[in-house]
């Protein structure tokens, strides 16, 4: 159970200082809670309603939870602030024809801004999430360091690089420096029932993961649904779509075109209603362009800057050069990678360390 010496999680809080915890009902939530008790802390839960259809307050599991992990719980409703800067963000880019990530919008304008300030208003200054991320002390620099997971295989840092130095130095992140299994093996021995509960993979307001049924009744006749044409790398028509956002980079089902070998999705253009197709060869791309930068562990950069580059939560990050402007940056790889999708979010780590990250704008080549 013991972490690295250098995480901070393990060196602040004090035992003595209140702690709040975003207790979502899961496994992860439940043992972060856990261990700050195990620790000596003041243990409060926050259940957020977000999505449109929650209740706005916690469920009976929810309560029964708590209960057994003997702390006090608060309902918070964020569910109007959620719709206005997360669903509506989602809604907006998918109108242009992008797949958006509403997580990297989440943490840091609902978890770490707005719950955190409904901690402070109870007097607590710190707030704990389940999030596998680790924060460590400041460098040379004198950044606190944001780090992966120490269990790669559920690293979430890639959802946390739009936090800023001043959420950071108020974040606890107890299961980072753990493994999934151990987390589970925790939870079991003290006999929370959320131990063996599957994980959701759905995005959390559209439960069914139809998102296609989500867009449809939110966005109604402003959405893009009218038939259009499936053009190959060539220019050639070899089909009919019947709405572009009802695909995304990189998707091979549901194309319906006759063909002896798989094509893809390799582009949306909103602005021509179309849907472009291609092999899986014509996927990789090396070069794009970011937008919205938030640089977590460094300075802003002034010129060229050399960083490993994750694209998706689960692309295998690669080497590229990062050549930032004012706004935006162009970012190359070294190699090609597969499905680089506008709309989600590109990451910039060194090491372990997250250096920043953006939206990924356009997809040059």
């Amino acid at each position: 159970m013991a972490s690295a010496a250098t995480d901070r999680d393990d060196l602040r809080p004090e035992p003595h200082e209140a702690v709040a915890v975003a207790l979502s009902g899961g496994v992860d939530s439940a043992v972060a809670a856990l261990l700050l008790k195990g620790r000596g802390h003041r243990v409060v839960a926050l259940h957020m309603s977000l999505a449109p259809d929650d209740p706005g307050q916690p469920s009976e599991s929810v309560r029964i939870l708590a209960e057994r992990l003997g702390i006090p719980l608060h309902g918070v409703d964020l569910r109007h602030a959620f719709r206005e800067q997360v669903i509506q963000p989602f809604l907006k880019v998918y109108r242009q024809g992008m797949t958006p990530n509403p997580c990297v919008l989440c943490n840091p304008r609902i978890k770490f801004l707005l719950l955190r300030r409904y901690a402070l208003d109870l007097g607590v200054p710190w707030l704990a999430t389940g999030h596998y991320a680790r924060i460590a002390p400041p460098e040379s620099g004198g950044r606190l360091r944001l780090l992966r997971g120490r269990d790669r295989a559920k690293d979430q840092s890639y959802f946390l690089f739009g936090l800023t130095q001043e959420q950071l130095s108020h974040a606890v992140f107890p299961v980072g420096a753990l493994f999934k299994g151990e987390v589970r093996k925790i939870a079991a021995s003290a006999g929370l029932a959320v131990s063996a509960r599957s994980e959701s993979q759905e995005i959390c307001f559209i439960p069914d993961n139809d998102y296609r049924r989500f867009l449809e009744e939110h966005i109604g006749t402003d959405l893009l649904s009218s038939r259009g044409p499936v053009l190959d790398v060539e220019g050639r028509q070899v089909g009919e779509h019947d709405g572009i956002h009802r695909f995304t980079i990189g998707q091979r089902r549901g194309l319906g075109i006759p063909s002896s070998a798989p094509y893809y999705v390799v582009g949306l253009d909103p602005e021509t209603n179309t849907v472009r197709v291609g092999r899986r060869k014509d996927l990789r791309r090396r070069e794009f362009v970011v937008t919205d930068i938030n640089w977590v562990g460094i300075p802003a950069p002034t010129g060229p800057l050399e960083a490993l580059v994750q694209v998706r939560s689960r692309h295998q990050e690669a080497p590229a050069m990062l050549a930032p402007n004012t706004k935006q940056m162009r970012v190359r790889f070294h190699e090609p990678q597969t499905a680089i999708t506008p709309g989600q979010a590109a990451v910039f780590y060194r090491g372990e360390k997250v250096l920043g990250g953006g939206m990924i704008h356009q997809v040059l080549s």
